[in-house]
């Protein structure tokens, strides 16, 4: 339950119709798995306790009777135990039978939620829930009774369950709905419906929706094993979702448990992000105690969620697509007649001047239309060079070589700065007489700048202020550097072959500004991931700080589990320390930007992406990261 993991499952026991005793054995057998499973949250499926198949028996005694004795036996298995659960069970209340949701935990009854939404069958044997909340006596315990129950743990508040059952889920404003708006993140559904050729994806569909339409977890159980065939059959599919994301399910006709973790504190701050979440008041809240304890994550956590698949074609060519098409608005926004950018070899250039091109084909321009420069100097090598102008003159762009060797030295000159000191005045003095440059071209043909830099660079205020941090259109600034090479690498396999040999060479060429003389062997000698870290643990950083609102301790957490067998523990940690020393400090470089256009759901740009005062102290960052272990 640390960092907000709570252990889930749905389950599916083996049921008999109408034999209460052997269903409650089979359901307290599952408990008992579960608990040695470490779950802490479990969802039975709907009229479990009696089958949800027993037609005009639910109208008798005997079975309405062996119900209760076998609710009881089943709440007194939890007696004990770290765990709520939650059976679907009939009720007789104030002279009407109910289809409910029993929720018990440590021997006692919790609540009972009944069924609002019923099929035309059930209407036979059932009531629908009534209007108004009430308490009833079960078992010994005065519980609330109806849909607005929601259960709360008191050591995790962020873990709020609400239930519906069954075809609940389908009204046109569901049960699960008002929980939401009332403060619930996990929603319980206990099912029996049938399984018909076509439903298993339509109820993975409607349950990976409607857990990102409320943003929340959603468990559902449905029944399965031991129900009637005689007009149906029951396929036991389980699902757990959260957000949108299926993170677990059954497969057809199994029984036993499936088991994820939520993460209650994530959804939550999902709601805080999202103003349309307003907390209700007519519903009670009954609440829970549960011991807090690590949760062993079972979730696959991708080592980059910003390219989570095998396959992430179709996804870098929605990046591409979404630039291209962000810049060719612009540029006839502002009736330009050119593009101009430096190139220089490197993965941001190259990946900006392929968005060119494909601009240039939405307006069917000229590839001629794009002014690239190259701007050798200090620390600029031939392999760099070379991939340079053999791209540019490969897409026909009108290239042009500006060595800026002579205007550094002279600049240097004038402010009286000594060449051999290659401190930070050596460095950025040729990032920004390369934008002078650039700047100066476009208004002399024209043109607007295009931006280079990306979002990784961005976060870690990897940039010369004023120099490649500016431009007149950025379209990279969404873009971050392990995407930027998988766009690179997309391009050269599936768009165009021709510059397959020198899109691969800028590939698996080392990043670098090359603002540092080369080595003795001529080879880049300036490797920024020597320097700030490597973009495989940032892209990681910046993607749970900021789309997923995670503090030190859990990204940290996060970022062993997924990148463990890669990097260890102290390399995780100091790069850490570096992402969120670099990401407070250098805000005031994001706070200016240039316009760019975003491609996904994580941004820096000080419109709408991130908004954070330039003065934002990491002090509380810093410190969560000095209590790690």
């Amino acid at each position: 339950m640390l960092d907000g993991y709570i252990r889930c499952a749905a389950a599916v026991p083996d049921v008999r119709v109408a034999d209460c005793a052997y269903n409650a054995s089979d359901i307290i057998s599952m408990i008992d798995a579960a608990e040695r499973e470490n779950v802490r949250v479990l969802v039975f499926p709907e009229l479990c306790v009696t089958s949800a198949s027993c037609g005009d028996l639910y109208l008798r005694d005997t079975l309405l009777d062996g119900a209760l004795n076998a609710l009881s036996d089943i709440a007194k298995a939890t007696a004990g135990k770290q765990m709520i659960a939650v059976v679907g069970c009939p009720m007789f209340v104030d002279g009407r039978l109910y289809n409910c949701a029993v929720w018990l935990g440590n021997g006692s009854v919790l609540a009972a939620v009944p069924k609002k939404c019923l099929t035309d069958a059930q209407k036979r044997w059932f009531a629908a829930a009534p209007d108004e909340l009430e308490e009833i006596e079960l078992l010994g315990d005065i519980v609330p009774f109806g849909t607005d129950v929601l259960l709360r743990c008191e050591q995790l508040p962020e873990l709020c369950i609400g239930t519906e059952i069954g075809e609940d889920v389908c009204a046109v404003i569901p049960p699960s709905s008002r929980h939401a708006l009332a403060g619930a993140t996990v929603i319980a559904n206990l099912s029996a419906s049938a399984e018909l050729v076509g439903r298993e994806d339509a109820r993975r569909t409607l349950i990976s929706a409607h857990s990102a339409k409320l943003k929340c977890g959603y468990i559902l159980a449905s029944a399965g094993e031991g129900e009637s065939t005689q007009d149906n059959v029951c396929g036991g599919h389980c699902v757990i979702a959260e957000d949108g994301d299926i993170l677990a399910e059954s497969p057809l006709f199994s029984a036993g448990l499936t088991v994820m973790e939520l993460d209650a504190k994530s959804l939550m701050f999902a709601r805080r992000r999202d103003s349309g979440f307003a907390a209700a008041s007519d519903h009670c809240e009954v609440y829970f105690s549960l011991e807090m304890a690590v949760t062993e994550l079972l979730r696959e956590v991708a080592e980059n969620p910003f390219l989570p698949d095998e396959d992430n074609s179709a996804r870098c060519r929605d990046i591409l697509m979404i630039q291209a098409h962000g810049l060719a608005r612009r540029f006839s926004h502002v009736h330009a007649e050119k593009l101009v950018l430096g190139i220089s070899g490197g993965l941001d250039s190259t990946l900006a001047l392929l968005v060119c091109s494909e601009t240039m084909k939405l307006l069917g321009r000229p590839m001629s239309d794009i002014v690239t420069i190259t701007m050798p100097c200090f620390g600029t090598t031939e392999r760099t060079r070379s991939n340079a102008e053999q791209l540019c003159i490969l897409l026909g762009t009108d290239f042009r070589v500006i060595d800026i060797m002579a205007s550094v030295k002279q600049h240097f000159a004038d402010i009286g700065h000594d060449e051999a000191d290659r401190s930070v005045v050596y460095e950025n003095a040729q990032a920004r007489e390369r934008t002078q440059i650039l700047m100066d071209v476009a208004n002399a043909v024209n043109g607007m700048v295009v931006g280079t830099g990306d979002l990784s660079e961005l976060a870690l205020g990897w940039a010369t202020y004023n120099g490649d941090h500016m431009s007149m259109y950025g379209v990279n600034g969404g873009v971050p550097k392990t995407v930027v090479r998988a766009v690179v690498r997309y391009y050269a396999e599936q768009i165009d072959r021709s510059l397959y040999d020198t899109l691969i060479s800028v590939v698996e060429t080392p990043v670098s500004p090359e603002l540092l003389p080369a080595d003795d062997n001529g080879d880049i000698a300036q490797k920024t991931e020597d320097l700030v870290g490597p973009y495989e643990l940032h892209d990681f950083f910046i993607y749970y700080f900021v789309r997923c609102g995670f503090g030190p301790k859990k990204i940290y957490r996060l970022a062993k589990h997924a990148l463990g067998d890669r990097f260890d523990d102290e390399t995780i940690l100091k790069w850490l320390r570096t992402f969120f020393r670099r990401f407070f400090n250098q805000q005031f470089k994001r706070s200016c930007l240039p316009d760019g256009v975003a491609v996904g759901s994580v941004g820096l740009s000080p419109r709408g992406g991130w908004a954070m005062p330039s003065d934002g102290s990491s002090a509380l960052w810093m410190k969560e990261l000095d209590d790690i272990k």
